[in-house]
């Protein structure tokens, strides 16, 4: 064989993307990080910025300069897009990149913070309390759609949860009935998804929308007609109790936010690792993703595909519920119409942040808490950063995310479509 002909029988080594993954997220780290340590910096005041541990500007866990705080963490932020820029450390890009998001809130919180005080514990603890709500219906997002059934629901469930907690929980007198009948009221709405959606092959998106709609309906002609006249006697449940754990409540931060708080928050957090483990480690999930990806093949094998869905669907609909007690039984204490507010669509957009996965999910649960609390400490203290922003900003992170910029999200391959055993 020739040298020529050799030459051109040799497999040609693949093209070098300059451009990838890592080099466009440190082109939006150092971007952040130029507006952080310019804009940040010229606006934040020289005074001292306190992140206090007590509810008051007494016990300060940290105090900086808010200037020099807010330059600081933006040269942070921007040293952190160098690195992925240059293509360093691609071992810890994930990490490179968390630290340069953190430098950059802590940037900000800076200079909303200087001259003021920041309570962590009230700060962390009300993020915690505001994700309960996102993480329980992102749960149900993701047991739905990781077996095939997009599940646009959540809002429904939410309503009818909280409609049922309120309701059954001031009749019995009784926390624990109004979260059982919460978790009731989830699985009517998932019911109807499942038979509709498996059953009848109707398109799951506008069945979900339409449950919506349901729920919205007949919460509030019932809300009108029974709570409204006599909320007496259905309508004042008794609000959910807080427990504390001796001995690890007085962890620093720590202790008040996870080990002093209420049954919601556990369950919560419990679910998210109960779900993790099932689908990774168990038989059951095993079978749900491979009816996800490829319900024909999984058929082949002897799994009931539609069995499944119909299992999961309804498993979602009892945490989607009780995910709408906590807006009765805990945040406001009563019924209101339509008082979930969008709440469902959040939780979805936060299952698409957290790329199907119980613990993404329930990060960008925990960030769009986080967001929500923000920008109810900035109303109170009167920052020139309109709130309505900070709201919006989750809602931006998750187009960011599904456009690609930060890598591949893919849903599951059979997400939403309805199987017809051949």
């Amino acid at each position: 064989m020739s040298t020529a002909t050799a030459e051109q029988s040799a497999p040609t080594a693949a093209p070098v993307r300059f451009w990838d993954r890592q080099r466009r997220l440190g082109v939006g780290l150092v971007l952040i990080g130029l507006v952080a340590t310019i804009l940040f910096g010229a606006l934040a005041a020289a005074e001292t910025a306190r992140f206090t541990l007590s509810e008051d500007a007494e016990g300060a866990a940290l105090s900086i300069n808010g200037q020099l705080g807010a330059i600081l963490f933006g040269v942070v932020a921007l040293a952190a897009g160098g690195l992925l820029l240059a293509g360093l450390l691609r071992a810890y890009q994930t990490l490179v990149l968390s630290l340069g998001i953190l430098a950059f809130v802590l940037s900000f919180l800076c200079w909303q913070v200087a001259g003021k005080f920041l309570p962590l514990v009230d700060t962390a603890s009300g993020t915690l309390e505001l994700a309960v709500p996102l993480i329980l219906g992102a749960l149900a997002g993701v047991l739905g759609e990781r077996s095939g059934v997009v599940n646009v629901a959540i809002e429904g469930q939410f309503l009818m949860g909280a409609f049922g907690a309120a309701l059954v929980g001031t009749m019995a007198t009784s926390v624990w009935a109004g979260v059982i009948s919460a978790a009731v009221g989830g699985v009517l709405i998932a019911a109807i998804l499942a038979v509709l959606a498996i059953r009848y092959l109707v398109d799951q998106v506008v069945v979900g929308i339409v449950l919506n709609l349901l729920a919205l309906g007949v919460t509030g002609f019932l809300y009108e007609r029974l709570m409204q006249p006599d909320a007496q006697a259905y309508n004042q449940p008794p609000k959910m109790p807080e427990w504390r754990i001796p001995g690890l409540a007085d962890i620093p931060v720590v202790g008040p936010v996870l080990f002093h708080t209420n049954g919601l928050v556990w369950l919560a957090l419990i679910l998210v690792f109960v779900v993790h483990f099932g689908l990774t480690r168990t038989r059951w999930g095993l079978r749900t993703r491979a009816v996800g990806e490829h319900p024909t093949a999984a058929d082949t094998v002897g799994v009931r595909v539609r069995g499944l869905r119909y299992l999961n669907v309804l498993l979602g609909g009892v945490i989607a519920g009780a995910g709408g007690a906590y807006f009765t039984l805990v945040a406001t204490g009563s019924f209101n119409k339509n008082m979930t507010s969008g709440a469902g669509f959040i939780a979805l957009a936060a299952l698409i942040f957290g790329r199907w996965t119980p613990f993404g999910a329930l990060g960008a649960a925990l960030f769009f808490g986080f967001a929500q609390k923000l920008a109810t400490y900035l109303s109170a203290v009167g920052s020139p950063v309109p709130s309505q922003f900070l709201n919006m900003l989750p809602y931006l992170a998750t187009i960011v995310a599904v456009a690609g910029l930060v890598g591949r999200v893919r849903a599951p391959a059979a997400d939403g479509q309805p199987y017809i055993k051949s």
